[in-house]
């Protein structure tokens, strides 16, 4: 269990509440705007209404004491950075700020965000890769190349083993798993037949998963 502070009941910060509340965390959320602080009230451990650019006021919330600071402030960049370099300043362990446009993040970086969530942009992503090919049913992204992808298994494929299809060599593609009925199952050997129904959990790029499946 994690002690997070998370400035910024706006709706993603919202949304953040009720995932870290339902993980265990407890959660101390701050906002300057009454009405979204009361009705964060039953999903976070504690709430208090105030200006985190006030450095009296975000120094008394003792920031040393938690273990993750969330800086979700919307509609007000300035705040948003003043307040992940107040953070900084008083020794917060670790801030993850947002960035809701391009080229906040290097800012936010610089002035002391540890790491930077950029959620319409990210989910804009999945949503393009997910939806874009009915052969890819999930994927998550890794790094800036790299991605663990669910795929259909497809007609071609049914029957036959790893080796055969030899998605390394061809694509530089490497399986990682076959999920059966729910059942994902990681002792992938090169003799693993595959079978109708199934799905494999496969780690690449996307321009290697674009060619082999011909997306």
């Amino acid at each position: 269990m994690k002690s997070v502070l998370l400035i910024g009941l706006g709706r993603f910060g919202k949304q953040l509440a009720i995932q870290l509340n339902e993980l265990g965390h407890d959660v101390m959320g701050i906002d300057h705007n009454e009405e979204r602080v009361n009705e964060a009230i039953d999903i976070v451990t504690d709430a208090q209404i105030g200006d985190s650019t006030n450095e009296d006021f975000l120094r008394s919330l003792g920031v040393r004491s938690f273990d993750i600071c969330y800086v979700t402030i919307s509609n007000d960049f300035q705040s948003s950075l003043e307040t992940t370099s107040l953070l900084k300043e008083m020794g917060a362990k670790f801030i993850v700020s947002r960035a809701e446009r391009d080229g906040q993040e290097k800012f936010l970086l610089r002035n002391g965000a540890d790491k930077v969530v950029y959620p319409e942009k990210q989910i804009a992503r999945w949503a393009a890769i997910r939806y874009s090919s009915l052969q890819i049913l999930d994927y998550i992204e890794l790094d800036e190349k790299h991605s663990l992808y669910e795929v259909s298994v497809p007609e071609s494929w049914i029957g036959k083993s790893v080796i055969q299809l030899d998605v390394r060599r061809k694509y530089d593609l490497s399986i990682i798993a076959v999920k059966k009925e729910g059942d994902m199952n990681f002792l992938v050997t090169p003799d693993t037949t595959l079978t109708e129904g199934s799905s494999l959990l496969i780690l690449g790029e996307y321009k290697s998963i674009q060619k082999c499946f011909k997306i």
